[in-house]
């Protein structure tokens, strides 16, 4: 599936669920990192796991501070590098594909990420700032 087949499919809420796994939820950020300037990409992400959720009936299964965290760090990997593909992307960064919590847990103490608090909106972290991308998009 290329890249606007994926989000189309997303966007109108027909990509199955087994299709948006935690490599889904990657792709999604992926796209939009490519496509938009930071806080447009964060904005439309959230927004569209939200709406996507909520289709599925599972609108409280969303963690603001997971999806924005994770954004950070996909933008430090060179997500929003306009040219790297999406295979060149996961190859690169096999521990953000494979073993998000634990590079979450980096940042994040898990009395922070399970507190009701940064499920609901974007909470700092607790332990290492997440990394800044001082260039690019």
């Amino acid at each position: 599936m290329t890249d606007d087949e994926f989000l189309a499919s997303f966007s109108a809420c027909t990509l199955p669920p087994e299709q948006f796994s935690h490599a889904g939820h990657i792709r999604l950020a992926w796209i939009n990192l490519q496509r938009l300037d930071f806080e447009p990409a964060v904005e439309a992400t959230c927004r569209g796991i939200r709406a996507y959720a909520t289709h599925l009936g599972a609108a409280t299964k969303f963690h603001a501070t997971i999806t924005v965290a994770l954004m950070h760090l996909l933008r430090a990997a060179g997500a929003g590098e306009r040219d790297i593909s999406w295979y060149q992307f996961v190859n690169a960064n096999q521990e953000l594909m494979h073993d998000a919590r634990a590079v979450l847990a980096r940042h994040y103490s898990s009395q922070l990420l399970d507190s009701q608090a940064s499920r609901e909106r974007f909470v700092g972290p607790d332990l290492q700032p997440l990394p800044v991308r001082a260039a690019g998009p």
